[in-house]
């Protein structure tokens, strides 16, 4: 995978991740620790895509 496609793909994640967090913000009784694992992926996410 060439370095475009693989800042595509990390990008894609990354919103994908964004999602998951919005729609478990969204819940009545939103589940912290799923939200911290969420939030650290993306976090490393977009380390990962700025080093890039």
């Amino acid at each position: 995978m060439n370095n475009q496609n693989h800042a595509l793909e990390l990008e894609r994640k990354h919103a994908e991740l964004e999602k998951a967090i919005a729609e478990e913000e969204k819940r009545p009784s939103p589940d912290n620790i799923r939200l911290a694992k969420l939030k650290s992926e993306k976090l490393k996410l977009r380390d990962r895509l700025a080093n890039h």
